[in-house]
């Protein structure tokens, strides 16, 4: 049961379309190439074609929002860092200075920066859109992270972030001191995953550190028990973040408009799991770039039946991953597009 009376997700519509499907594996399958040679990349020029309804599929004007927000369970010492840092990698993010400044100039990806809820005032600034909910969530081990109200209301801002961008495709990454840890609680309770499981060293944990932490997610997860019956919402206000819950609504919004959605790792994943809980049809559009270095991640992605394009041991967070896939997205859209058939080539099939 999810409330909608204050709250509407946007209508969204599966991808799929037998007849165009059927064109699109035919204009794939005599490219002038043995069958299936291209591997993951003819999967995804499917996807693309699938998504815009096209047998020719065009991306433009690419955006990358990074959604930041504290954690109150961060005073719980789960996390290598202080949550001060939340705030400082925004203002690195606004200076241009951090990986995600670096990669987003290089693939020519406009950068946007969102407050959702850090636990600081931030000064205006052209690329930071400022959406905050609440200086942070609360200590989810003793109290709900978020009400409800303020749940719905970071999932609308999340949409209406999305609505006001151009473009046909959007990469989303974050940053937030703490959040593998409402992540991997999301895991847990979406996905059925164990908690030990879910629960990896985030920033980069010792062996203690990461036991304590499974400590403190085990007790957190207790506290929340399950909805009866399951409500989407009510979940992600007990144990989420305000940027996971952001980026939830932001994919809603991305795919309701047919965008192609580039999903980052493990945080990114999370809200994945949200946005599918919310509207199933919305995983057609979701792209899923990297399996990162995060234990829980592996489980996540076998959860949402999602083959990565990239594993490169990756655990920065901030849609690094999404745009370090982003070439190979461009490879699958252009030999689509320009790469000869059989018959335009003159080349004899098999």
């Amino acid at each position: 049961m999810n409330d909608t009376t204050s709250f509407h997700l946007p209508a969204i519509e599966a991808t799929a379309d037998l007849a165009l499907e059927a064109r699109l594996r035919h204009k794939i399958d005599h490219k002038t190439k043995p069958l299936g040679a291209l591997g993951l990349l003819e999967a995804l020029a499917l996807q693309l074609g699938l998504i815009q309804r096209s047998e020719s599929p065009a991306l433009h004007s690419p955006q990358m929002v990074v959604f930041a927000a504290d954690h109150g369970i961060a005073a719980e010492g789960v996390s290598a860092y202080p949550q001060a840092v939340t705030v400082q990698m925004v203002g690195n993010m606004l200076a241009g200075g951090a990986a995600i400044n670096v990669f987003a100039r290089q693939h020519g990806f406009a950068l946007q920066v969102v407050d959702a809820g850090v636990a600081a005032e931030l000064p205006a600034h052209p690329q930071l859109q400022p959406r905050k909910i609440a200086m942070g969530t609360k200590n989810l081990c003793h109290e709900a992270a978020m009400s409800r109200l303020e749940a719905q209301a970071a999932l609308a801002a999340g949409m209406q972030t999305v609505a006001s961008l151009p473009g046909n495709v959007v990469a989303f990454g974050e940053m937030g001191i703490a959040n593998t840890s409402p992540a991997a609680l999301l895991l847990a309770r979406l996905a059925g995953a164990g908690i030990i499981d879910a629960t990896g060293r985030g920033t980069g944990l010792d062996d203690p550190q990461l036991l304590h932490k499974q400590a403190v997610l085990t007790r957190a997860l207790a506290r929340h028990p399950a909805t009866e019956p399951f409500d989407a919402v009510g979940e992600l206000a007990a144990l989420g973040g305000f940027e996971i819950a952001m980026m939830a609504g932001a994919m809603l919004q991305a795919a309701s408009e047919r965008r192609v959605v580039l999903v980052d790792g493990f945080i990114a994943g999370a809200a994945a799991l949200v946005a599918q809980a919310l509207a199933p049809a919305v995983r057609d559009y979701l792209v899923f770039c990297h399996r990162s270095a995060e234990t829980g991640h592996r489980l996540l992605l076998a959860h949402l039946q999602a083959k990565p394009l990239l594993e490169l041991d990756l655990r920065l967070g901030e849609g690094t991953g999404a745009l370090l896939a982003w070439p190979l997205v461009q490879s699958a859209a252009n030999f689509l597009n320009e790469m000869a058939s059989f018959e335009s080539a003159g080349v004899s099939e098999k």
